[in-house]
Protein backbone atom coordinates (compact mmCIF):
# COMPACT_ATOMS: atom_id res chain seq x y z
CA UNK A 1 0.00 0.00 0.00
CA UNK A 2 1.53 3.28 -0.75
CA UNK A 3 1.76 5.56 1.98
CA UNK A 4 -0.04 8.49 0.04
CA UNK A 5 -3.27 6.54 -0.05
CA UNK A 6 -5.04 7.27 2.73
CA UNK A 7 -6.58 4.32 4.36
CA UNK A 8 -9.68 5.85 5.83
CA UNK A 9 -11.60 8.71 4.64
CA UNK A 10 -10.74 11.64 6.66
CA UNK A 11 -13.58 13.10 8.39
CA UNK A 12 -13.50 17.01 7.39
CA UNK A 13 -14.37 19.30 10.08
CA UNK A 14 -17.52 20.75 9.23
CA UNK A 15 -17.63 24.66 9.22
CA UNK A 16 -20.98 26.79 10.42
CA UNK A 17 -21.14 28.26 7.18
CA UNK A 18 -22.15 25.17 5.69
CA UNK A 19 -23.75 23.83 8.18
CA UNK A 20 -26.38 26.59 7.95
CA UNK A 21 -26.16 27.47 4.21
CA UNK A 22 -29.17 24.62 3.09
CA UNK A 23 -30.25 26.58 0.22
CA UNK A 24 -32.21 30.11 -0.63
CA UNK A 25 -34.88 29.20 1.22
CA UNK A 26 -37.70 28.80 -1.99
CA UNK A 27 -38.57 27.26 -4.45
CA UNK A 28 -37.17 28.55 -8.32
CA UNK A 29 -40.03 29.92 -10.00
CA UNK A 30 -41.17 28.28 -13.11
CA UNK A 31 -40.71 29.64 -16.35
CA UNK A 32 -44.78 30.46 -16.90
CA UNK A 33 -45.03 31.88 -13.48
CA UNK A 34 -41.54 34.13 -14.43
CA UNK A 35 -43.35 35.23 -17.39
CA UNK A 36 -46.95 35.90 -15.80
CA UNK A 37 -44.92 38.26 -13.25
CA UNK A 38 -43.59 40.36 -15.84
CA UNK A 39 -46.55 40.97 -18.05
CA UNK A 40 -48.36 44.31 -17.81
CA UNK A 41 -51.03 44.64 -20.02
CA UNK A 42 -50.73 47.68 -22.72
CA UNK A 43 -53.21 49.95 -21.98
CA UNK A 44 -54.20 49.94 -17.80
CA UNK A 45 -57.15 49.12 -16.45
CA UNK A 46 -57.28 52.60 -14.83
CA UNK A 47 -56.77 55.18 -17.41
CA UNK A 48 -57.54 57.66 -15.79
CA UNK A 49 -54.60 57.06 -12.63
CA UNK A 50 -52.45 56.82 -15.22
CA UNK A 51 -52.89 59.48 -16.90
CA UNK A 52 -52.32 61.32 -13.86
CA UNK A 53 -49.07 59.16 -12.93
CA UNK A 54 -47.69 59.57 -16.19
CA UNK A 55 -48.18 63.77 -16.06
CA UNK A 56 -47.06 63.70 -12.45
CA UNK A 57 -43.85 61.59 -13.65
CA UNK A 58 -43.62 64.40 -16.73
CA UNK A 59 -43.86 67.36 -14.44
CA UNK A 60 -40.86 66.10 -12.39
CA UNK A 61 -38.57 65.72 -15.48
CA UNK A 62 -39.52 68.79 -16.55
CA UNK A 63 -38.50 70.84 -13.10
CA UNK A 64 -35.87 68.69 -12.34
CA UNK A 65 -34.62 69.61 -15.95
CA UNK A 66 -35.93 73.72 -15.50
CA UNK A 67 -33.47 73.85 -12.11
CA UNK A 68 -30.96 71.61 -13.57
CA UNK A 69 -30.66 74.12 -16.45
CA UNK A 70 -30.89 77.40 -14.40
CA UNK A 71 -28.12 76.16 -11.91
CA UNK A 72 -25.94 75.34 -15.35
CA UNK A 73 -25.59 71.66 -15.33
CA UNK A 74 -24.18 70.51 -18.30
CA UNK A 75 -26.71 67.93 -19.46
CA UNK A 76 -29.77 70.24 -18.77
CA UNK A 77 -28.44 73.18 -20.86
CA UNK A 78 -29.44 73.84 -24.97
CA UNK A 79 -26.92 73.42 -27.55
CA UNK A 80 -26.15 77.17 -27.95
CA UNK A 81 -25.18 77.46 -24.29
CA UNK A 82 -22.88 73.82 -23.36
CA UNK A 83 -19.31 73.73 -23.84
CA UNK A 84 -16.20 74.75 -21.52
CA UNK A 85 -16.03 78.59 -23.75
CA UNK A 86 -19.66 79.21 -23.00
CA UNK A 87 -19.65 78.71 -19.44
CA UNK A 88 -16.46 81.00 -19.76
CA UNK A 89 -18.46 83.68 -21.89
CA UNK A 90 -21.04 83.45 -19.34
CA UNK A 91 -19.06 83.20 -16.10
CA UNK A 92 -17.19 86.23 -17.45
CA UNK A 93 -20.51 88.55 -18.89
CA UNK A 94 -22.01 88.07 -15.33
CA UNK A 95 -18.90 88.96 -13.54
CA UNK A 96 -18.56 92.67 -15.20
CA UNK A 97 -20.99 95.42 -15.19
CA UNK A 98 -23.10 95.85 -18.86
CA UNK A 99 -24.40 99.15 -19.71
CA UNK A 100 -26.99 96.77 -21.99
CA UNK A 101 -28.63 95.93 -18.26
CA UNK A 102 -29.69 99.58 -18.31
CA UNK A 103 -31.46 99.81 -21.12
CA UNK A 104 -35.03 97.27 -20.20
CA UNK A 105 -35.67 99.79 -17.37
CA UNK A 106 -34.67 103.04 -19.36
CA UNK A 107 -37.18 101.71 -21.90
CA UNK A 108 -40.30 101.13 -19.44
CA UNK A 109 -39.33 104.64 -18.25
CA UNK A 110 -39.92 105.86 -21.29
CA UNK A 111 -42.64 104.36 -22.65
CA UNK A 112 -44.35 105.96 -19.00
CA UNK A 113 -43.30 109.70 -19.96
CA UNK A 114 -45.53 109.52 -22.91
CA UNK A 115 -48.39 109.70 -20.54
CA UNK A 116 -46.86 112.81 -19.23
CA UNK A 117 -48.32 116.06 -21.65
CA UNK A 118 -45.21 117.35 -21.95
CA UNK A 119 -43.67 117.10 -25.07
CA UNK A 120 -39.89 117.59 -24.73
CA UNK A 121 -39.54 115.31 -21.68
CA UNK A 122 -41.00 112.45 -23.67
CA UNK A 123 -38.34 114.04 -26.61
CA UNK A 124 -35.48 114.15 -24.30
CA UNK A 125 -36.17 110.49 -22.68
CA UNK A 126 -35.96 109.05 -26.54
CA UNK A 127 -33.01 110.61 -26.97
CA UNK A 128 -31.89 108.92 -24.08
CA UNK A 129 -32.88 105.81 -25.36
CA UNK A 130 -30.49 106.13 -28.54
CA UNK A 131 -27.76 107.54 -26.62
CA UNK A 132 -28.01 104.48 -24.53
CA UNK A 133 -28.15 101.46 -27.02
CA UNK A 134 -25.28 103.47 -28.66
CA UNK A 135 -23.38 103.00 -25.45
CA UNK A 136 -24.61 99.52 -25.63
CA UNK A 137 -23.17 98.49 -29.22
CA UNK A 138 -19.80 100.28 -28.17
CA UNK A 139 -19.78 98.36 -24.88
CA UNK A 140 -20.92 94.58 -26.99
CA UNK A 141 -17.97 95.08 -29.40
CA UNK A 142 -15.74 96.04 -26.72
CA UNK A 143 -16.52 92.76 -24.55
CA UNK A 144 -16.79 90.70 -27.65
CA UNK A 145 -12.62 91.66 -28.18
CA UNK A 146 -11.89 91.36 -25.07
CA UNK A 147 -13.39 87.73 -24.91
CA UNK A 148 -11.81 86.45 -28.22
CA UNK A 149 -8.32 87.59 -26.44
CA UNK A 150 -9.04 86.12 -23.16
CA UNK A 151 -10.56 82.55 -25.14
CA UNK A 152 -7.52 82.74 -27.25
CA UNK A 153 -5.13 82.48 -24.38
CA UNK A 154 -7.09 79.99 -22.66
CA UNK A 155 -7.84 77.64 -25.45
CA UNK A 156 -5.54 78.45 -28.26
CA UNK A 157 -6.06 80.60 -31.09
CA UNK A 158 -7.30 78.23 -33.32
CA UNK A 159 -9.85 76.66 -31.41
CA UNK A 160 -11.86 79.99 -30.39
CA UNK A 161 -15.78 79.84 -31.18
CA UNK A 162 -17.48 83.06 -32.38
CA UNK A 163 -19.08 83.75 -28.86
CA UNK A 164 -19.59 87.86 -29.52
CA UNK A 165 -23.54 87.63 -30.16
CA UNK A 166 -24.38 85.04 -27.41
CA UNK A 167 -21.81 87.49 -24.97
CA UNK A 168 -24.04 90.49 -26.55
CA UNK A 169 -27.39 88.79 -25.56
CA UNK A 170 -26.28 87.90 -22.43
CA UNK A 171 -25.17 91.29 -21.83
CA UNK A 172 -28.31 93.30 -22.56
CA UNK A 173 -30.57 91.59 -20.28
CA UNK A 174 -31.01 91.49 -16.78
CA UNK A 175 -28.69 89.71 -14.23
CA UNK A 176 -31.68 88.24 -12.62
CA UNK A 177 -33.48 87.38 -15.94
CA UNK A 178 -30.53 85.35 -17.57
CA UNK A 179 -30.95 81.58 -17.95
CA UNK A 180 -28.36 79.74 -16.91
CA UNK A 181 -28.36 81.28 -13.77
CA UNK A 182 -25.61 83.36 -13.17
CA UNK A 183 -22.75 81.36 -11.40
CA UNK A 184 -20.55 84.16 -10.44
CA UNK A 185 -20.98 87.40 -8.08
CA UNK A 186 -19.72 90.58 -9.91
CA UNK A 187 -16.06 91.07 -10.13
CA UNK A 188 -15.22 87.47 -9.95
CA UNK A 189 -14.36 86.73 -13.28
CA UNK A 190 -12.75 83.48 -14.48
CA UNK A 191 -9.18 82.57 -14.79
Amino acid sequence: MPKNTPTEPSAAPETPETESVAGKGRATPSRKEQEAARKRPLVPDDRKTASRESRAKLNEQRDRARVGMANGEERYLPARDKGPQKKYVRDYVDARWSVGEVLLPLMVLVILTYFIPNQYVAIYALLAVWAVILLVVIDVLWLGRQLRKKLAAKFGAGKVEKVTWYAAMRAVQLRPLRLPKPQVKRGQFPA
